[in-house]
């Protein structure tokens, strides 16, 4: 067979096994003598500990052909990171074989694949030489390395001083500018703005479609996956539940997402400041709870929330659709002023918010507690989900759509007084 032949990546039969240890306590007094009396003649310990087999990855196979832009999605735990490790020769599978024709560079979690102690300059040439690149290539390609991460004025700093965005976007720049055949990327890109964001997306589209190169692209941004690739590989619980065109496998894991619970359980948490945490969050529809509604019922938003020290509270909420862009923004704190100077303690929030007519299809809501709008004390992404069914007159639903992270028009919402708990 030809090298042209060939697929870019073959993953043949993988498994990944890993084995957590779990401290042994004696259930009995007997067994608290017993192990003192082995510890104490044969200098064992008298907490044991019991081994526990956990299988990240299950018989893993799939091709992907050179120059492809396959998605790998699927919900948290279900194998995606550690899949991609074993691709970039990180840690080795317990069981099957992977194939990687071309030269491979990875871009995984933030502090992955740069030296600490040395600049950003070394590490560009340090990254090109892992790579297999000879030095003159690697100044061929240098000042575009620079240019595209935005990092000049901290290219002799040691990269233990640059922030989280900064440390991705050289990483990112290097991997990509550095002309590996394949480009492993994973939700790491989650740490820039969303304008660099873009701009990685951008030029993962051009290394694919005018330099034939090979992309593996994780993300838990359905929208970006749907942008990016032609195909995606659905993984649950460590194995392959679906691989095809990339609008039916996101679509059927949306389906996977709404179908379990109201779906508060499978919240992403985003980082904020901590004084305050949401706890749980409920669509109702006439006092009752519920992940179904019908296109124009008036829906009040329930959630729980512990408040850790004395602060300004606003909620929020984004409303994504079924492929997981933003569409709509309500700002109860930046734009309407509704926010409240609220003691420790437990919190119940309620407001009742005037959806607009929407198409059949499965949608998600992220839900905020902001201080005033301008920071987040708590951010939780897909923290409720739901399926809106059209009514028998409807004909017609908005699905407005748009990139910079905040929909394209502001809901509207009724807001109730705080009601503390404890």
């Amino acid at each position: 067979m030809s090298a042209s032949a060939l697929p870019a990546i073959r993953v043949d039969h993988v498994s990944k096994r890993y084995v957590i240890d779990h401290e042994k306590r004696p259930d009995t007094l007997r067994d608290a003598l017993t192990g003192g009396v082995r510890a104490l003649f044969s200098r064992l310990r008298a907490q044991q500990t019991e081994e526990e087999e956990f299988w990240a990855l299950r018989d893993v196979s799939f091709e992907v052909q050179p120059g492809e832009v396959v998605g790998i999605i699927g919900r948290n735990g279900a194998g995606k990171s550690t899949l991609l490790k074993i691709l970039s020769r990180i840690t080795e599978p317990t069981q099957g074989r992977i194939a990687l024709h071309g030269r491979v560079a990875s871009l995984l979690e933030v502090g992955t694949g740069f030296h600490p102690e040395l600049s950003g300059r070394e590490n560009i040439f340090l990254n090109g030489a892992i790579l297999g690149m000879r030095r003159e290539e690697i100044r061929r390609k240098f000042d575009e390395i620079v240019a595209f991460a935005e990092v000049e004025r901290f290219l002799d700093t040691p990269v233990k001083r640059y922030s989280s965005g900064m440390y991705v976007r050289l990483a990112f720049a290097v991997a990509a500018h550095l002309e590996p055949e394949i480009l492993i990327v994973d939700e790491v890109l989650a740490v820039g703005d969303v304008q660099f964001q873009q701009k990685c997306l951008g030029k993962m589209r051009e290394v694919s479609r005018n330099e034939g190169r090979t992309v593996l692209f994780v993300s838990h941004q359905m929208g970006a996956v749907r942008e990016l690739c032609s195909r995606a590989i659905l993984l649950k619980q460590g194995s392959v539940s679906r691989t095809g065109p990339v609008a039916d496998v996101v679509a059927e894991y949306l389906g996977l997402a709404g179908a379990e619970g109201h779906g508060f359980s499978q919240a992403r948490r985003l980082e904020g400041t901590g004084d305050a945490r949401i706890s749980d969050a409920t669509l109702l529809v006439h006092e009752n709870a519920t992940n179904e509604l019908l296109s124009r019922d008036p829906v009040i938003v329930c959630l729980k929330a512990e408040v850790q020290r004395e602060t300004r509270i606003a909620v929020e909420c984004l409303l994504r659709g079924p492929d997981g862009l933003p569409l709509a923004l309500h700002a109860g704190g930046l734009v309407e002023g509704r926010d409240h100077r609220l003691a420790p303690g437990k919190y119940e929030f309620r407001f009742e918010l005037q959806l607009p007519q929407l198409a059949a299809g499965r949608y998600t809501m992220d839900l905020m507690l902001a201080d005033s709008g301008v920071r987040f004390h708590d951010y939780l992404e897909h923290a409720l989900r739901f399926q809106i069914t059209p009514r028998q007159n409807d004909h017609a639903g908005w699905q407005f759509q748009q990139q910079d992270g905040q929909g394209s028009f502001l809901l509207r919402a009724h807001h109730q007084d705080p009601r503390r708990l404890s």
